[in-house]
């Protein structure tokens, strides 16, 4: 690999994987009273898979998760697991211990009440277990700091309290990991409507958001979705699952995209074009200098600046209103949909449509 070529980026372990391998450690400890230095567990794909183990000192087992190059606020969390014997039927029962998250509010697919341990990551954990034991096993699963890395997730909005959830659909992290951010847009959204919102503001940032929740007081916190580059995901799923009003906030980069018929925004997966922004100003009559602005960056950002400087924010509700005609492709119902754009430091809004 030459110096200019990008590094191929390490795939890591969900904590669904992390979770069933210290469950099936600890169960071992529990049965034999010696704890594994080594164990295996099988993914979802059937693929088998060895992590070491340690001894959490009071009678668990501990496998510590390594996300590979994802940014994962879990990296390196310490899974533990206790294991109790409980009976003789076979049954399972999963307690949440200090730093996992408890269910407190309906539509997560699983009870209020219980650990938030995803189904998957359930029947891993089960089936890790089951290649030890037919007894009845009563795990209890603890993550030290798990409080504090919850608070980078979205976990509390959803009504998951106490710590992290353990999750995993394929028990691999993929690196930047689309798949487990496009699943957590769904599942907010899938929350809020079945607390009985209707409607739903999507943001594309922490800066967006914070300026729509400051606009919309009313709403519960809930409502707010930040969708970073899902925006069509979000747009399929809410409308699908029946919400009556759709906001949608962010700044000109990520609109831009919209209006060019990108629902997927992540300057990967799609380019800035510039015949949008001289769509845009020539629409609205703008003058020579924004005109030409259109054609001579790279950057929305840029073009956003000349309007601005020029006083002239038609162009940039063009853009909105382009963006809207684009977004409403997205949608399978009838929606009230609404595009606003954001300045750059998240504090008034500059455009709508």
């Amino acid at each position: 690999m030459s110096p200019t070529e990008p590094k191929e980026l390490r795939t890591g372990w969900t904590t669904g994987t992390c979770a069933s391998a210290a469950a099936k450690a600890a169960t071992l400890l529990l049965l034999t009273g010696e704890l594994p230095k080594n164990i295996e567990v099988e993914l979802p794909s059937g693929r088998r898979v060895s992590f070491p183990v340690e001894d959490s000192g009071d009678g668990g087992a501990i496998v510590v998760k390594d996300a590979g190059d994802d940014p994962d606020c879990t990296n390196g969390a310490r899974i533990t697991a206790h294991a109790l014997l409980v009976g003789q039927s076979g049954e399972l029962k999963f307690i949440a211990g200090a730093g996992i998250g408890t269910i407190t509010k309906p539509g997560l697919g699983l009870p209020v009440g219980a650990p938030a341990i995803n189904p998957v990551p359930s029947r891993m954990i089960a089936k890790a277990v089951k290649e030890v034991t037919d007894k009845s096993i009563q795990l209890t699963f603890s993550v030290p700091d798990g409080e504090v890395m919850a608070r980078k997730t979205t976990n509390s909005r959803l009504g998951i309290l106490g710590g992290i959830s353990i999750l995993g659909t394929t028990g691999i992290v993929r690196p930047f990991s689309t798949a487990a951010y496009r699943a957590s847009v769904i599942q907010q959204i899938s929350v809020a409507l079945t607390q009985g919102e209707q409607t739903i503001v999507l943001a594309t940032g922490s800066r967006s958001e914070a300026l729509a929740t400051r606009m919309y007081r009313d709403l519960d916190s809930v409502c707010f979705v930040e969708v970073g580059d899902f925006t069509g995901v979000a747009l399929k799923n809410a409308s699908k699952l029946g919400v009556s009003k759709i906001i949608w906030v962010g700044m000109v980069g990520k609109i831009s995209k919209l209006a060019n018929d990108a629902m997927m925004t992540h300057f990967h997966r799609s380019d800035l074009n510039s015949q949008v922004l001289l769509e845009a100003a020539r629409l609205s009559g703008s003058s020579d200098t924004i005109v030409r602005a259109a054609t001579e960056t790279n950057t929305a950002r840029h073009f956003y600046e000349i309007c601005d400087a020029e006083g002239d924010r038609g162009p940039l509700n063009i853009l909105c209103k382009m963006a809207k005609t684009a977004c409403e492709k997205s949608l399978s119902n009838q929606v009230d949909l609404e595009i606003l754009m954001v300045d750059f430091h998240g504090q008034e809004v500059v455009a709508r449509a």
